[in-house]
């Protein structure tokens, strides 16, 4: 997505913050220096010691509806393993944005991975299939695939079935609403062990997300690459999270800023006025200032609290 620039500047504008943000850097360096060589993907996870990030598929034996065996055909999943899981035993699957036409993998994949890692929490970053190649209903069929291939090798990463949340950046926030919003208990006669397991978040991060794909809020070029040229309004209306809220849509923390002018904020807002009416557990936070796209934005003074926020949500709904 075009919009999704981050704060030229800001270690010089703000020198105080500088030296936070070179802090955090020097940590995270020290942490890959002592990472472990990487852990084969049916190996589980070393406990109280670092694990490289590794990578699985969604699918063994390839993703069904592939138009290729190219990296952009088969969805994957980074997993970022914390220091000792077992510490909090919760999972978040992370989709970046991209408006559906590209993956910012780096400050909405990777660095939020990080972050999520220092808490004690497992993350996994998901690599979807993207438009135009691709179109609805495969974007969201991947997302559920990621949230039973995790539910059903819980044991494996050390965490507990019934605390994997998923968390969204942009685009990536439509396709975890939808997630959260479509779901299923998954099928106990089905002969993949994944598919059995099921779809429904534990709970939503959502970080300004694109909820509407209707106008005037939708945000047109995620509409487009999801959906193509002119979808059914039917669909418009089914893939509008705001508009598929029950009180099984699971408890959810929202950010946007005001300043926003790739994804309006009452993507947002709408979103919370429906768990709200719905009785479902939510949190929203709209700051005023602030670009599309800013990821965690930890050298940003006002900005930069939100992860707090997000951390002190966490550990009051025991997550942490």
């Amino acid at each position: 997505m075009p919009s999704e620039a981050k704060h030229p500047g800001i270690c010089s504008m703000r020198p105080r913050w500088c030296a936070t943000r070179t802090a955090l850097a020097i940590l995270a360096c020290a942490a890959a220096f002592a990472q472990q060589p990487a852990q084969p993907p049916n190996g589980g996870m070393p406990r109280g010691m670092w694990a490289e990030p590794f990578t699985i598929p969604l699918w063994e034996h390839g993703a069904p509806g592939a138009l290729g065996q190219a990296p952009e055909d088969q969805p994957m999943l980074m997993v970022y393993p914390p220091v000792d899981p077992d510490s909090t035993r919760t999972a978040v699957i992370v989709a970046p944005g991209g408006g559906y036409s590209g993956l910012a993998m780096s400050h909405e994949g990777r660095q939020p991975a990080n972050w999520l890692n220092a808490l004690g929490v497992t993350a996994f970053v998901l690599r979807y299939r993207l438009g135009p190649r691709y179109h609805h209903p495969t974007e969201l069929g991947d997302a559920q695939r990621a949230i039973r291939l995790v539910r059903s090798r819980a044991a494996e990463f050390h965490i507990e079935p019934d605390r994997i949340g998923v968390m969204g950046f942009s685009a990536g926030g439509h396709l975890m609403s939808s997630a959260a919003t479509h779901f299923d208990n998954g099928n106990p006669d089905a002969p993949d062990p994944v598919d059995r397991a099921g779809s429904r978040p534990d709970f939503a991060i959502l970080i300004y997300p694109v909820i509407e794909m209707r106008p005037p809020y939708a945000h047109e070029g995620s509409v487009h690459s999801l959906l193509g040229e002119n979808p059914d309004p039917k669909l418009l209306e089914y893939l509008s999270s705001d508009l598929q809220v029950t009180p099984q849509t699971p408890p959810t923390f929202l950010f946007s800023t005001s300043g926003d002018t790739g994804v309006p904020p009452e993507n947002a807002v709408l979103f919370y006025l429906a768990l709200h009416k719905a009785g479902v557990p939510a949190e929203l936070h709209v700051f005023e200032k602030g670009p599309h796209g800013v990821g965690l934005d930890l050298g940003d003074p006002a900005l930069g609290v939100w992860p707090t926020l997000l951390a002190n949500w966490l550990r009051g709904r025991g997550l942490l």
